[in-house]
């Protein structure tokens, strides 16, 4: 019981969107290059979803939040205008893109 790990978001940080894991042990770095949009609603969201399904296929913490974390640039690089103010990560572009892919 209690919290295995932790990780630190700095993507509305200056410079490069870098991410801190700490697993108790050692700090892991994600880094990013920073896109310029302001299309970037439900990016939390989107990567603790992301971490959390990746853990419940039994991936260890480390590659999950590395997995999340290009999931979640892809999902924002490929963003949509949609509406006024900030619009909607692209959820789906993989899956668009490519099909439905094998693990």
């Amino acid at each position: 019981m209690g919290c295995k790990a932790i990780v630190i978001k700095c993507g509305h940080h200056i410079g490069n969107a870098i991410d801190v894991l700490f697993d108790g042990e050692k700090f892991y770095h994600f880094e990013t290059m920073r896109i310029d949009t302001k299309n970037t609603h439900g990016t939390g969201c989107t990567f603790s979803s992301a971490v959390t399904s990746r853990l419940a296929k039994g991936m260890s913490i480390p590659n999950a939040v590395k997995m999340a974390k290009d999931y979640v640039t892809t999902a924002i690089e490929h963003s949509l205008a949609i509406g006024k103010g900030c619009g909607p990560t692209n959820h789906f572009y993989n899956l668009y893109q490519h099909g439905l892919l094998e693990e």
